[in-house]
C-alpha cells in the first residue's frame, strides 16, 4: 500500500470526526480573511479622513469582533483536533496489538521490546500527524486560493510572483526525498535500540552486578546511545535545514513583492489600503509555502514509519494496519464474559500426530511426535532440560507454528491451534507464572467477573486458602511487578488458579509443581482429580505426578524415546530409569 491509501483508510474511519477537525480548521486558516480587508477599509478610510470617524470606530470594533471569533474557533477546533488526533494513532496500535495477540507465543514480536515500543510509540505519533497536517494543508490552500484571487484584482503582476517560492519548496523535497527516508529510518532504529538496552538493563541487574560487568554495560549502552545522537542528529540537521531554506526562500520572495508593491504606491491605483493588504495577506500565504514544503518532507518520513509499523504485522497484509475496528475511547469497554460451555467444547479424544518443529536459528526442536489423551486421563511428558517438552507444548497450543504434523479434537481437524485451544476447551500455565503487578484477585481472573466463577473453589484446587488468608489484605493484596511479594511455591499456585478458575476441558501445564513442596503437591493433584473429571497434559518430572499418570512419553533429543505406565517404562526405558533415579537433569 501506498502512503497516501493508509492514510485514506485512516481518515474514512471516522469520517465524520475529521469533516468536524476540517471545518474548524478551515475557519481558523479562513479566519485572517476578514481582519485583511477590514484593514484595507480601514487605511483606505483613514487616507480620506484627518481624523477618527464613526466609520473608523466602527472598522475597529468589527477587527476587536473577528480576533475573539477566532480565539472561540481555535478553542473549538483545538477540542476537536486531539479527539481526532488520538483515535487515528489508538487505531494504529489496536491492529498492531491485535496482530500480535494473534500470532504464536514464541513470536509475537519479530523485534525487542524497546523497539516494538518504539513503533507504538513514534511511529503511530508521525502518522497521526501527517492526518492533522493534511487538515492545516486544507486549510491554508483555501486561505492562499481566495487571498490570491483578491490580491489580483489589486495587481497580477505582484500577485503572481507568490508562485515562486511554492515552485521552489516542491522542487527542493524531491530532490532531497530519498535521503530523508534514509535518515528517519536510521533514526528510528537507533532510539529502538537504546529503549531495548535500557529494558534489559532493568531486567538484568542483578545477573549483571553478580558477573561485575557495570563497565562494560555502561560502555555498550554510550555506543548506542552515541549511534542514536549521530543519526538524530543528521536527521534533525535536515529537517531544519530544509525549514530554513523554506523559510529563507519566502522571505526572499516577500521581499521582493514589496520592493514592487512600494513602486507601485505611486500610481494612481495602488492606495496604502492596497499595500497593507498585500502586506497582511502575504506572511499567510508565505506561510502556507513554507509549510507546504514541510508537509512534503513529513510525509516521505511518514512512509517510512508505516513501513515499519508493517513489520510489526509479521506476514499480514498491509491494509490491517488500518483495518476498521472498534474503538473504546469515549464509552465503557464491554464487560468480559465467561465463555459457555457448548458441545463443541466437549473433550472426548484429543489427538496429535507427526507434529514437528525447528526453531530456526538452533535447528532444534521435536521431530514427529504423536499422542493421544483419553477424557479423564492424566497424560505426562517427561524428559532431561533440552528434550522438546516445553516446545511440544508449545506447539500443541499454537504457541508456536507446527512445521508438520495435524490436531484432532474428538476426530475433527484443528486447522488454527493458537484460536482453538482457549478456555473454556483448554486452559495453560507456563513453566514461568505471568503475573502482573495488580491485586491477586485480578491475577486469577484476568478480567472475569467473580459473579460468574467459582474463585473459592479454584482457589481451594490449588492449595492457596491458607496463602492468602496469610496476605495483608487476602485477595486484594497487591503483588508487585512479576508476583514479587509472592514466592515461588505461591506464584506457581497463583497460576495454577487462574488455569482452574477457567473451568476448561482441557488443562495444560509445564512444570506446575516444580516449586512445591511434597506435600503441597500431592494435595494440589489429588483435589483436583476429587473436585472434578479432569484431562490433564503436563511436562513434569516428579515422582508424585509420574506416580498418578495415566500415561508416560518420555523425550529424548527432540523425540519420542519411549512412553507406556510408569511400571512398564521402569522396566524397558533406560531413560526413564536415569530421570527416576536422578542421574539426568530433567
Amino acid at each position: 500500500m501506498k502512503t497516501f491509501q493508509f492514510m485514506w483508510q485512516m481518515i474514512r474511519y471516522r469520517p465524520w470526526l475529521y469533516l468536524v477537525d476540517c471545518i474548524f480548521w478551515t475557519l481558523v486558516h479562513l479566519s485572517p480573511l476578514v481582519p485583511g480587508l477590514i484593514a484595507l477599509m480601514f487605511f483606505n478610510t483613514l487616507a480620506a479622513h484627518s481624523h477618527l470617524s464613526f466609520t473608523l470606530w466602527g472598522l475597529i470594533a468589527l477587527l476587536i469582533v473577528s480576533a475573539l471569533a477566532r480565539v472561540v474557533v481555535l478553542l473549538g477546533g483545538a477540542l476537536a483536533d486531539i479527539l481526532h488526533r488520538f483515535t487515528m494513532s489508538a487505531l494504529l496500535r489496536r491492529n498492531m496489538f491485535e496482530r500480535i495477540l494473534e500470532r504464536p507465543g514464541a513470536r509475537a514480536v519479530p523485534y525487542s521490546p524497546g523497539e516494538a515500543i518504539s513503533r507504538f510509540r513514534d511511529d503511530a505519533e508521525l502518522a497521526e500527524d501527517a492526518i492533522s497536517w493534511t487538515l492545516d494543508t486544507i486549510g491554508e490552500c483555501l486561505f492562499a486560493i481566495v487571498a490570491v484571487a483578491i490580491l489580483l484584482t489589486i495587481s497580477a503582476k505582484i500577485t503572481l510572483l507568490v508562485f515562486f517560492p511554492l515552485v521552489s519548496v516542491v522542487a527542493i523535497v524531491q530532490m532531497v526525498s530519498k535521503q530523508l527516508e534514509k535518515y528517519r529510518t536510521a533514526s528510528r532504529e537507533a532510539t529502538g535500540n537504546v529503549t531495548s538496552a535500557i529494558g534489559e538493563l532493568f531486567e538484568t541487574v542483578q545477573a549483571i552486578k553478580v558477573a561485575g560487568a557495570e563497565t562494560y554495560v555502561v560502555n555498550h549502552f554510550q555506543e548506542l546511545n552515541e549511534k542514536r545522537r549521530v543519526t538524530m542528529l543528521k536527521d534533525s540537521v535536515l529537517t531544519q535545514t530544509l525549514d530554513s531554506t523554506f523559510g529563507n526562500i519566502v522571505g526572499l520572495g516577500t521581499g521582493l513583492i514589496l520592493i514592487l508593491a512600494a513602486q507601485s504606491l505611486g500610481t494612481t491605483n495602488f492606495s496604502v489600503g492596497d499595500l497593507s493588504l498585500f502586506i497582511y495577506y502575504l506572511a499567510f500565504v508565505t506561510d502556507f509555502t513554507q509549510f507546504f514544503g514541510m508537509f512534503l518532507a513529513h510525509y516521505k518520513q511518514t512512509k517510512v514509519s508505516f513501513e515499519r509499523m508493517v513489520t510489526l504485522l509479521q506476514g499480514a497484509p498491509p491494509a490491517t494496519l488500518v483495518e476498521h475496528g472498534p474503538l473504546y475511547l469515549t464509552k465503557a469497554i464491554p464487560e468480559l464474559t465467561t465463555p459457555g460451555k457448548g458441545e463443541t467444547h466437549f473433550l472426548d479424544t484429543l489427538e496429535a500426530a507427526e507434529l514437528t518443529y525447528r526453531y530456526p536459528d538452533t535447528g532444534r526442536g521435536i521431530e514427529r511426535i504423536s499422542l493421544r489423551l483419553k477424557r479423564g486421563s492424566l497424560v505426562v511428558v517427561t524428559g532431561r532440560i533440552g528434550s522438546g517438552k516445553t516446545t511440544l507444548l508449545r506447539v500443541l497450543l499454537g504457541l508456536l507454528p507446527r512445521d508438520a504434523g495435524e490436531i484432532r479434537w474428538n476426530g475433527q481437524l484443528v486447522a488454527e491451534p493458537a484460536t482453538f485451544f482457549v478456555p473454556p476447551r483448554s486452559a495453560y500455565t507456563a513453566q514461568v507464572p505471568q503475573l502482573f503487578s495488580d491485586t491477586l484477585e485480578e491475577n486469577i481472573l484476568l478480567g472475569l467477573t467473580e459473579q460468574n466463577v467459582d474463585l473459592q473453589a479454584a482457589i481451594h484446587m490449588a492449595v492457596m486458602e491458607q496463602d492468602v488468608a496469610e496476605l495483608e489484605n487476602g485477595l486484594q493484596t497487591v503483588i508487585g511487578t512479576k508476583g514479587v511479594k509472592l514466592s515461588g511455591g505461591q506464584a506457581q499456585r497463583a497460576a495454577a488458579a487462574r488455569m482452574f478458575v477457567r473451568d476448561a476441558e482441557l488443562l495444560v501445564c509445564d512444570d506446575l509443581s516444580s516449586a512445591l513442596d511434597v506435600e503441597t503437591e500431592r494435595t494440589l493433584w489429588e483435589r483436583l482429580f476429587a473436585q472434578r473429571e479432569a484431562t490433564c497434559l503436563v511436562v513434569s518430572h516428579r515422582r508424585p505426578v509420574l506416580q498418578r499418570a495415566d500415561h508416560i512419553i518420555v523425550l529424548k533429543e527432540g523425540r519420542v524415546e519411549a512412553e507406556g505406565t510408569l511400571e512398564y517404562l521402569l522396566g524397558n526405558c533406560e531413560e526413564m530409569q536415569r530421570l527416576w533415579r536422578g542421574d539426568l537433569h530433567s
